[in-house]
């Protein structure tokens, strides 16, 4: 936000200059973006944080600059600004002339000016707009924006004399009707749009833009002037569908105070007769307000702020920083009862009100300690924890990762089910959530040559949910690869490197796919070819969890992807049900021993078969098990193959003989000889 320093001036008496203002503000956690001179005046821009709507406006920085610099003084303005610019004129029952008929409008009210001469704003205010980065247009509307500027409230001038019945509806835009905007846009309005109304038609799109029909000119006579409070996220949505975007909808957008609707409101009838034009308001101020913000109270341990920011104040110290920001504030620390002010919708809980303390007290004046207290072991946890093993095991295996976007355009590869998207899509590639990790696989196998590359994504998909009370959205985390062609290169002249295909895709996900069952499908799923492919099972429930195998020639040729590409695509949440259980124990200080293992048997017998039957002939003092030698040739029969594991093997507290070792390794090929294993 652009506001000039001497505005700043008109609510504090401060001895800092623009540079000084400028650093208190960002210490304050205001940043100063930059200071310019503008027709011969300092003009500070402040970016203000998306939750802090009170900083946007010159009222909201000064009450910052009084509670941080306390040589400071409020100013007759400032004080006035504080009780909300008090005035003899009365409040009027509405009596039908406003309807409020959404709930997203909470207050709104107005006040009539009649006269003869919408004239030219005084020389003053209309620099100050320009030095804001406004355009002066006339005395109406440049002191509504001057207002807004000085107190954060947006105001709205209509011309009186061209609304219908003389009575102001606020209410959802009907689908059919349009509004043309003060730019000169029509606009086709959607069901659900808060709009400004009179009697027949919309006047104005409410908190961002006024309507052309209602427009204020030189030949306005009589104003309804508007000041109001809208819900953000109404305004938000509706300023987003119609593509505009105003001073006074990224106001509404970050917040603005209830309690300052009528405040401004006076404001503008004192700088009004201060500008002349000829213009008189009428008697009172309509006002209705449906749904005033509830009074909210936080309990605030001084004991905790302390030990939060990590400095020592007296109670008093903090009680006064809160009080300096308008917070109302009872007790003795232990706890307080802080009472929330309205302009500050952000502050919820105990640990925003000690962040406010900080910030006044000074963030830079906290000192640099190191932490003290137990540490807890480090590193990811849980499924997040899973998730990094699988994408190491499957790095390992010689894949690549790719991250792809999760919105993108429809694909041959894409799942079964409808599609969702967002309302409104930045484009065609952009139009729909995926519901398939294979498409963005496809696109980057395609973008890098198209052959003998071996690519994986681990992301989400999403689904349509069941919606009425559930979800509208389904979220899946899901694992899927690609691979086509040979699986390395060859690394001496005339050497045929092996081709991917299943079983070297099954190896390369075996992390996964060993907590997993395998049934042959030929169908289920048509992306994938009949007979080439397998379901994938979570073991207790025979749930699937996604397919493994060969693309279907048809995919294939719809994707521009070579027949003999295999893909996976696994859920990787349906199966964190079937994970076991992490249990820890101590690491054993005693050294391992071990020994080796070689049975000839037939290469049907599958190898999780062996594997499961050696962990559980071994039990709890085998600590590693891999395989050593996968030997078949001269010696053996045909249909066998000659298999070598390796068992590392340790207690805990003791050592391992050699007799006790030996004797783990024989009750380890005996559960191999009741497969069928002979002794080599």
């Amino acid at each position: 936000m652009k506001f000039p320093y001497l505005m700043l001036r008109d609510f504090v008496e401060t001895r800092l200059d623009a540079d000084e203002v400028g650093e208190l503000l960002t210490m304050a956690g205001f940043e100063l973006e930059g200071i310019d001179s503008v027709e011969g005046d300092a003009v500070l821009d402040i970016k203000v944080m998306s939750n802090r709507g009170d900083g946007l406006s010159v009222f909201g920085l000064a009450r910052e600059v009084l509670a941080k610099d306390s040589e400071a003084a409020p100013t007759d303005l400032y004080k006035r600004a504080c009780l909300r610019f008090p005035a003899e004129s009365d409040h009027l029952v509405a009596d039908g002339a406003i309807r409020i008929e959404t709930p997203d409008c909470t207050r709104y009210a107005y006040r009539v000016f009649a006269g003869t001469t919408n004239a030219v704003a005084p020389d003053l205010i209309q620099q100050r707009l320009r030095q804001a980065g406004m355009r002066p247009i006339s005395l109406l509307v440049d002191l509504t924006n001057y207002v807004m500027l000085e107190v954060g409230q947006p105001l709205h001038a209509f011309d009186f004399n061209l609304l219908k019945g003389e009575t102001i509806v606020v209410r959802r835009a009907a689908a059919g009707e349009t509004l043309t905007t003060l730019d000169g846009v029509l606009h086709d309005l959607r069901d659900g749009q808060m709009m400004i109304c009179d009697l027949d038609r919309p006047i104005a799109a409410a908190g961002i833009m006024g309507g052309a029909e209602t427009e204020v000119s030189a030949t306005t006579t009589r104003v309804l002037l508007e000041s109001a409070h809208f819900e953000s996220r109404s305004v938000r949505r509706t300023r987003k569908q119609l593509g505009l975007n105003t001073e006074a909808s990224y106001r509404f957008e970050r917040s603005v105070d209830p309690e300052g609707v009528v405040g401004a409101l006076n404001r503008f009838a004192e700088l009004l007769a201060l500008g002349g034009g000829g213009f008189e308001p009428e008697p009172g101020v309509l006002d209705v307000y449906p749904s005033p913000p509830p009074i909210r109270t936080v309990k605030v341990r001084h004991s905790r702020a302390e030990a939060l920011l990590g400095i020592t104040l007296t109670p008093s110290e903090s009680a006064g920083y809160l009080k300096r920001l308008g917070f109302g504030v009872e007790g003795d620390g232990e706890p307080y009862s802080v009472t929330i002010p309205t302009w500050r919708p952000d502050v919820v809980r105990e640990e925003d009100v000690v962040e406010e303390i900080g910030r006044i007290y000074g963030f830079d004046r906290i000192p640099e300690r190191l932490p003290r207290g137990t540490t807890i072991r480090g590193g990811t946890q849980g499924a997040l924890k899973t998730v990094d093993e699988l994408r190491s095991q499957v790095v390992r295996a010689g894949y690549i990762q790719i991250l792809s976007h999760t919105l993108r355009d429809l694909h041959a590869l894409d799942a079964r089910g409808e599609r969702i998207g967002p309302r409104q899509p930045a484009g065609p590639d952009t139009a729909y959530l995926r519901n398939s990790l294979l498409p963005g696989l496809a696109e980057a196998f395609r973008r890098n040559g198209g052959r003998d590359l071996h690519l994986f994504e681990i992301g989400k998909v999403f689904a349509k949910g069941p919606g009425q009370g559930g979800s509208p959205v389904i979220e899946l985390r899901k694992l899927a690869a690609v691979t086509q062609g040979l699986l390395y290169p060859p690394a001496r002249p005339k050497e045929q490197p092996p081709l991917a295909d299943f079983f070297s895709l099954k190896a390369g996900l075996h992390a996964v796919l060993n907590r997993c069952e395998l049934s042959p499908t030929t169908s289920g799923d048509e992306r994938y070819h009949p007979g080439r492919a397998a379901a994938i099972l979570e073991p207790s429930s025979k749930s699937v969890l996604g397919y493994i195998g060969q693309i279907h020639p048809n995919a294939a040729a719809a994707a521009g992807l070579p027949a003999d590409l295999c893909m996976a695509e696994i859920d990787l949440d349906g199966l964190e049900g079937s994970t076991t259980k992490v249990h820890y124990r101590p690491v054993s200080r005693n050294p391992a021993v071990r020994r080796d293992i070689t049975v000839t048997i037939a290469k049907a017998v599958p190898y999780a078969d062996l594997e499961r039957a050696l962990r559980l002939a071994t039990g709890q003092v085998l600590e590693r098990l891999w395989l050593v030698d996968l030997y078949e040739g001269p010696g053996v029969e045909d249909g066998e193959h000659a298999v070598t594991f390796g068992l590392q093997l340790r207690k805990f507290g003791e050592n391992f003989t050699d007799e006790e070792a030996n004797l783990v390794r024989d009750v380890a090929v005996k559960a191999l000889f009741e497969l069928g294993g002979k002794q080599r």
